[in-house]
């Protein structure tokens, strides 16, 4: 099987190394591997950050495992041309909608939560993530000067029907396979958008009965998630919320490099990657945590490449590391990126 390996912009080629490592190590020749720029490495050789050859690898690949982008020297290009436009075009192309975030609390890093140890240690959850819609794809889009001459942006908030229907399918087959509970976020209080998405929530739910089905405004989800994270078993959300919601579960559950992420399209193809960014300020160094990658790559044996034992493995084999005293900057301690990756290799 093929894996498209396109590791980006900063730490991202550091974490992806270690991800495919231990992909070889516990899948050997069975899967082959192919390398492609993207983001702001792409501009710089081609002059885009989502090549044509780029994308025509993720095309044919079974699955892609993805690094990280965003480059500062990139900053000043004009925004079709900037490097997070690679992963927006890749999700658009590929009809990646649905992302997975689960997060969960490794007993061993519940020093690291920013959260009262009691508070999370009952953290097991999975955010269900909209990816292909909300204000950033909705339009019209832009900035303009009013007839009082002042600058104005403006973006649209946008969602119809069957694409809420589609991630509300996902959301609810999630709980069914968990403990069987979905919480629907929106803000049906202020937003038509929001009021939409909670109707056809409510309606897709008939075809779940086995599901409990609770709503949440996105600001009182926000409090909740620090205050009564164990409330949670599946959230289901629109981009925007989810994208923030996301990162704030990652540090509930010690750091955000711990966190991987699956973005899924109809037929369970899918997009793998961990939901740190770059980090510029770090790349290079050996101090990036490639845990959230290494566990993006069990996190697409799962769901794509359908080798739920191998998952396992990988999964079991972080905790092993973790609990030998595994390490890394963001974790408390001092192990480099390849010593984190060393330690799983071991444990595997």
């Amino acid at each position: 099987m093929l894996v498209a390996v396109l590791p980006g912009d900063g730490i991202g080629p550091e974490v992806t190394a270690e991800a495919v490592r231990v992909l070889k190590a516990i899948c050997g020749d069975t899967l082959i591997f192919e390398e492609a720029p993207v983001g702001g490495a792409a501009y710089k050789v081609a002059g885009h950050p989502l090549p044509p050859e780029t994308l025509d690898v993720a095309k044919r690949a079974d699955a892609i495992l993805f690094g990280a982008v965003g480059d500062p020297d990139c900053d000043r290009l004009e925004r079709a041309l900037r490097p997070e436009q690679a992963i927006l075009g890749l999700r658009k192309e590929l009809g990646l909608f649905a992302n997975l975030r689960p997060a969960k609390l490794f007993p061993e890093l519940v020093d690291a939560s920013a959260l009262r140890p009691e508070v999370a240690r009952a953290i097991d959850l999975v955010i269900v993530r909209e990816l292909t819609g909300d204000v950033y794809f909705g339009t019209p889009r832009g900035i303009r000067i009013t007839e009082a001459g002042l600058r104005e942006g403006y973006d649209t908030m946008r969602y119809d029907e069957a694409e809420v229907a589609r991630i509300a399918k996902v959301g609810f087959e999630t709980a069914r396979a968990r403990r069987g509970k979905l919480c629907s976020i929106d803000k049906a209080n202020v937003l038509e958008t929001s009021q939409l998405w909670r109707d056809v929530v409510i309606e897709t739910a008939a075809a779940y009965p086995d599901v409990e089905l609770s709503h949440m405004y996105v600001d009182n989800a926000a409090m909740q998630l620090v205050r009564n994270p164990g409330q949670f078993d599946v959230i289901v959300t629109g981009n925007l919320f989810g994208d923030i919601l996301s990162d704030q579960a990652s540090m509930c559950v010690g750091s955000i490099g711990m966190l991987p992420s699956a973005s899924l399209d109809s037929a369970g193809k899918g997009l793998y990657e961990p939901i740190h960014g770059s980090a510029p300020d770090i790349a290079g160094q050996g101090k990036a945590n490639p845990l959230a990658t290494i566990l993006s790559a069990a996190m697409m044996l799962r769901y794509s490449l359908r080798r739920p034992a191998e998952a396992d493995r990988i999964e079991a084999a972080v905790a092993k590391a973790l609990a030998a005293g595994a390490r890394s900057p963001d974790l408390g301690g001092a192990m480099t990126t390849r010593g984190m990756g060393e330690a799983v290799l071991t444990e595997l």
